[in-house]
């Protein structure tokens, strides 16, 4: 298969609070307003809902290549995670191959949402511009029922129309995007047995 699979890809620390942010108020939000904005309804990756029985960590790595743009979920763990940091560098060097987020062009396929801790980011990281999400980083579902859940969904909808207008401009899909190279997992030696004289 050629082409784009997904129109977002969402990428995210599983580290601290955002993970049920995300699952139970964000991604479903923005999947529905994203159907409101145009048909037929954009494709969100999200680690969460891959299918069964695939090797997760080939999947990822296939689903962001095949994505249009890159939802990045900005908390003080994402840029100490060595998957977060894989994605990130693979979009910036499809961003480069493709001559995007520079002087002459500055938009480009990572789109950061803030969800917390911005005044300890590398400079590097606070140069790109985001979307604010801190105070509406509630992850308990009662928070549906808060009078304040308003203004969330008012401003998930507004990020929809952003995402559908971004993604529309995105150049056609190659093949020969580049991909950071996710690292490989940590083996812990097992713990000498006990010897026994």
């Amino acid at each position: 298969m050629a082409g784009y699979e997904y129109d977002f890809f969402i990428s995210y620390s599983r580290t601290g609070s955002v993970q049920k942010w995300l699952i139970n108020h964000f991604y479903h939000k923005l999947v529905e307003y994203l159907a409101d904005e145009c048909a037929p309804a954009p494709k969100v990756y999200m680690d969460r809902v891959m299918p069964r029985a695939v090797d997760w960590s080939h999947h990822l790595v296939n689903s962001l290549h095949r994505s249009k743009i890159m939802i990045q979920l900005m908390t003080p763990h994402y840029f100490e995670s060595g998957w977060c940091m894989a994605e990130l560098e693979s979009m910036r060097a499809r961003e480069a191959v493709l001559g995007l987020a520079t002087a002459d062009f500055p938009q480009g396929l990572v789109y950061p949402i803030l969800y917390s801790d911005s005044h300890k980011f590398a400079v590097k990281e606070r140069m790109r511009s985001w979307q604010d999400f801190k105070d509406y980083s509630y992850t308990e579902p009662v928070y549906q029922d808060a009078v304040e859940y308003i203004h969330f969904c008012r401003r998930v909808r507004e990020l929809a129309r952003d995402l559908v207008e971004l993604a529309q401009q995105v150049p056609p899909w190659s093949p020969d995007w580049p991909i950071v190279e996710r690292p490989e997992p940590v083996l812990i030696p097992p713990p000498p047995l006990p010897r026994f004289e």
